[in-house]
């Protein structure tokens, strides 16, 4: 038999679909699911967004640019402008989401056997993106009692060897829901700059900030690193299209893009009609983005008051994204979560989360976790509370 690659068995699973089939097994069973696993929000995206896909006179669908549509590009510098980051439309690449804007960085960046840094718990693909590069990941553990504030410098610049290639960060953080002040930006940029490093950072969350005192800095607005910072972002969770996979990379390294447009040259080009959408979706009124902001917001309240209520449950306060981390009095959160999904129901409802061991890189941490979206209205959140907590006294009990 044709043996498969080492690269493909040793590639991690995804912590938050590797539950899918348990809980499409219980949706077989007439059991209602409540997804908080997955950022997948609920809010309608700009009408302007899905007009322009739903009436439009194309007759075919052509090739497009590989770095993506001249027009679409300065309407994004547009829109960085709006958030002080001056740019032109040569400092992006439009690639298939953020999740491609990440492999063409990493594959860019870093040769088999490099090293990038990370502080963990980080997004959990991060995990798969480096291992299908064949580069490898070195976790600083942030933590839950310190709200997942940065690690000390000096505790990050101990991981840096003569292999490390960049410091990975996404800002706020999926799965924290932390804010990342400009000292810390400003800090790890130093470093960065301090050893030759890039400096990759994650800013798909932009726009959600849950404190009105706090403000999003990003790496872009730090001066003297034109050749080191490197921005990821997408229109996925800004405007509630998931599906268009629509992302960028964006720098001011003039080699680094022409290596990755190497890349975005072998998948041909963006997709035509996400495209369109995510340059209709630039054009939404302010108000659409602020009510969003609101609505996230008042979620996270609601959320929060609700699930600390739970006996045994610890929950984080996220000052950005719509993600939070969540303890919980249990042995082993995964084996917890596939419980929840083939044996327990609630009034016939029950709930799924995302184990949390699989947002970090260091073995052992996270057992006790899960990560949560409050992407469902408040109601639902509520709900899914009070299912938690039923759970919870079944399963100490079983």
């Amino acid at each position: 038999m044709p043996l498969i690659s080492n690269k493909g068995k040793d590639l991690p699973e995804s912590p938050i679909r590797k539950l899918v089939h348990f809980a499409d097994t219980a949706k077989a069973k007439g059991i209602h699911v409540h997804h908080l696993n997955i950022g997948q929000p609920d809010i309608s995206a700009p009408d302007e967004a899905m007009e322009v896909v739903k009436n439009n006179k194309l007759d075919l669908l052509p090739y497009g640019s590989s770095e993506g549509s001249l027009a679409y590009r300065k309407a994004l510098t547009n829109y960085y402008e709006q958030h002080g980051i001056d740019l032109s439309p040569q400092e992006i690449i439009v690639t298939t989401g953020a999740s491609e804007a990440l492999a063409f960085t990493l594959n860019s960046i870093c040769d088999a056997g490099d090293e990038i840094i990370i502080p963990e718990p980080f997004y959990a693909n991060y995990n798969g993106f480096a291992a299908a590069a064949s580069v490898n990941v070195v976790p600083v553990v942030s933590l839950f009692d310190d709200q997942f504030k940065l690690p000390a410098l000096a505790e990050i610049e101990a991981k840096i060897s003569a292999k490390t290639r960049a410091i990975l960060l996404c800002n706020p953080s999926n799965p924290t829901g932390y804010l990342y002040t400009k000292e810390e930006i400003t800090a790890l940029g130093q470093l960065a700059l301090k050893h030759d490093l890039f400096f990759i950072v994650d800013e798909v969350y932009r726009e959600f900030i849950h404190d009105a005192n706090m403000e999003h800095y990003s790496v872009l607005q730090l001066e003297g690193l034109a050749q080191h910072a490197i921005m990821i972002d997408s229109v996925s969770k800004r405007y509630s299209m998931c599906g268009a996979r629509v992302g960028a990379m964006v720098s001011r390294n003039k080699n680094l893009l022409a290596t990755a447009l190497k890349f975005a040259h072998l998948r041909l080009s963006p997709a035509t009609y996400a495209l369109m959408a995510s340059e209709a979706a630039l054009n939404a009124p302010a108000s659409y983005l602020e009510n969003v902001v609101k609505e996230y917001t008042a979620r996270k309240e609601t959320f929060i008051q609700a699930f600390e209520q739970i006996e045994g449950v610890r929950v984080s306060n996220p000052t950005g994204a719509f993600y939070c981390m969540v303890e919980l009095p249990v042995e082993d959160a995964e084996d917890f979560s596939k419980w929840l999904l083939t044996d327990f129901s609630y009034q016939n409802e029950t709930v799924m989360f995302a184990p949390a061991a699989g947002f970090y890189s260091t073995p052992g941490y996270g057992k006790k976790e899960v990560r949560i979206g409050f992407v469902l209205n408040q109601e639902k959140l509520k709900r899914a509370a009070q299912i938690l907590e039923r759970a919870l006294v079944v399963y100490a009990n079983s």
